[in-house]
């Protein structure tokens, strides 16, 4: 029997953003990122990336990495890898995400589900096995 797919949703504050240039060559520069951040809402917790990006002349930055959130989602406690990518344009940030398939510990284990970052906050479509 399939559990039933739940959503949550909230805010992300990034505590922590440390970009180092790698290939500052023209028609774009590519970074290694390391970020860190408070989730609020329906993921309570603290999220923990790396990610290769590319920004580009117009300011604009494509983005794809992997994220350790760790805290609680409906009321269990755990851990969890996103796959996300994204784009950064006019100082907003539109991304989508993945649950690593076996990534979940604790009470999250066989979590499974997508969702992402628009302007209005994050949302993560899953469910809990």
């Amino acid at each position: 029997m399939t559990n039933p797919t739940q959503r949550a949703t909230g805010w992300i504050h990034v505590t922590r953003y440390d970009p180092k240039p790698y290939d500052e060559s023209a028609g774009g520069t590519l970074f290694a990122v390391e970020i860190t951040e408070d989730f609020s809402g329906g993921l309570t917790g603290t999220g923990a990336a790396r990610f290769l990006m590319a920004q580009m002349p117009d300011a604009s930055a494509y983005f794809t990495g992997i994220e350790r959130f760790t805290g609680t989602l409906a009321g269990r406690a755990g851990s969890f890898l996103l796959r996300n990518t994204g784009v950064l344009k006019e100082n907003a940030v539109t991304s989508e995400w993945l649950i690593l398939p076996g990534s979940a510990t604790g009470e999250l284990a066989g979590l499974s589900g997508s969702g992402g970052v628009d302007p209005s906050g994050y949302f993560l479509n899953f469910a809990l096995e």
